[in-house]
């Protein structure tokens, strides 16, 4: 047999071996992007669930708002305060939730891996300064139950002492938190199970899923 027909063989198995392997990678990305929306499952019913949960809790909140400034006084001071910030940061959470359910059901399931990666990768640094931003809140917990009526000159020095130290502490622990919060520490076990209750494990899994046929490609 001569060189040109091995040459015109060897292009004809070697056609035939590109077009099985692109059928294959269009199975693989097929069936990563169904594993990826069941993935992704939960999440649309965790921020579905959390909006609703938001509107009550806001709804709450503003309720409570109302009720202090129709009847204001100075011993109202610490509890309009602390309930406004934790209120306007819930506000932001709010709209978080909403923009993060938007994204995850437009996610272009038909585009590139390489678009689609972009995309839960936006979803996911969103999550992360979603939880990053709600972390601020827990200090006024602390303070919204305090009035001037009888907050500091009433108690004795013990109590002050303790409401400093716990107030402090809050402090201390959502400075420490909205410092951590950061797509550097996703490799962090302490960090993926913080940022798994506001949907986060859900986008790490398919963000994976994509990675495996990145892998896939290159072998």
């Amino acid at each position: 047999m001569e060189n040109p027909e091995l040459i015109s063989i060897w292009k004809e198995q070697n056609a035939k071996i590109e077009k099985t392997l692109a059928i294959n990678q269009l199975l693989l990305k097929d069936a990563i992007n169904n594993k990826a929306k069941s993935s992704l499952k939960s999440l649309i019913k965790l921020k579905t669930a959390g909006i609703i949960a938001f509107v009550f809790y806001l709804a709450i909140l503003g309720y409570a708002l109302v009720y202090a400034f129709s009847n204001y006084s100075t011993a109202w001071n610490y509890f309009i305060v602390s309930v406004s910030a934790i209120a306007l940061i819930n506000i932001k959470g709010f709209s978080d939730y909403v923009k993060h359910l938007v994204w995850a059901n437009n996610i272009n399931y038909n585009g590139s891996v390489m678009e689609i990666q972009q995309q839960l990768l936006r979803l996911q640094l969103s999550i992360i300064k979603h939880a990053k931003i709600m972390s601020l809140q827990f200090p006024f917990f602390t303070t919204f139950y305090l009035s001037n009526n009888w907050f500091p000159h009433e108690v004795g020095f013990g109590y002050i002492i303790f409401q400093v130290l716990l107030t402090s502490s809050f402090v201390y622990l959502s400075y420490w938190l909205y410092k951590n919060h950061k797509p550097e520490n996703l490799d962090k076990k302490w960090f993926r199970t913080m940022i798994a209750g506001s949907g986060g494990k859900s986008v790490m899994k398919a963000i994976e899923f994509y990675r495996e046929l990145e892998e896939f490609k290159k072998e």
